[in-house]
């Protein structure tokens, strides 16, 4: 876990073995049972990717709740907020890489967090998230982003059970799956609590079929001294 300081110069946080292990083997039932075509989605959805729509489910929702997964996200958004969406997503053989991008801010630079809990092992083989550390606020003269620079990515690498979580303006892109191994995850977004009307109005296209009232207070979450 990062310190504070460490966090919002970098701008992202990797927690090693953030889920239980003994919640791993209904993770990944979960998400096989909620695998369904991109025409079943309300939009859709990229060709390379296995999409699941499993936002309901009880230990879904507990892992984006685990206390330490809260706190990071409270550190980086800095004042009351929300859990937006959850959606399963896995690159498929031969698919998955993803030009450098900013996912972009809505009303003010970190409004947004982006987290992936990871229910397989992962690496550049199975196209694991590459990163820019320290990206998300970049310098007032700085050039704009080159999406072919891969000069400063770092490839991340890891095991089931590890959560990474980032301020939405991290440049940050998915890997090519060259190996067909397996990847799931889920991808989820909380949101500053000034978002969320504009979040209610497209909730229905992308899919959130959750509940999304719970508000979070990052004031007593427990992030100092992890």
């Amino acid at each position: 876990m990062p310190d504070h300081q460490q966090l919002h110069r970098e701008g992202y946080a990797l927690l090693r073995q953030a889920i239980p292990a003994q919640w791993l083997d209904e993770l990944r039932a979960v998400f096989d049972a909620g695998v369904k075509p991109s025409e079943q989605w309300p939009t859709p959805r990229g060709h390379d990717w296995r999409h699941s729509l499993l936002d309901t489910d009880t230990t879904i929702q507990a892992v984006c709740r685990l206390p330490q997964v809260l706190a990071v996200a409270g550190e980086l958004i800095g004042e009351r907020f929300f859990l937006a969406q959850v959606e399963g997503r896995e690159p498929l053989a031969g698919g998955g890489h993803q030009q450098l991008h900013r996912d972009l801010s809505a009303q003010r630079p970190g409004d947004m967090v982006v987290a992936l809990a990871f229910f397989d092992d992962y690496s550049a083989a199975n196209g694991a998230t590459r990163i820019v550390p320290g990206s998300h606020r970049p310098a007032p003269d700085a050039p704009p982003l080159d999406v072919n620079d891969e000069s400063q990515t770092v490839q991340l690498y890891g095991s089931a059970g590890d959560i990474l979580l980032f301020d939405v303006d991290l440049v940050h892109a998915g890997s090519l799956n060259v190996s067909g191994q397996r990847r799931r995850s889920i991808l989820f977004n909380y949101c500053a609590l000034p978002l969320y009307e504009s979040h209610l109005q497209t909730a229905s296209l992308r899919g959130v079929r959750m509940d999304t009232g719970e508000q979070f207070d990052p004031a007593v979450l427990p992030f100092r001294g992890l």
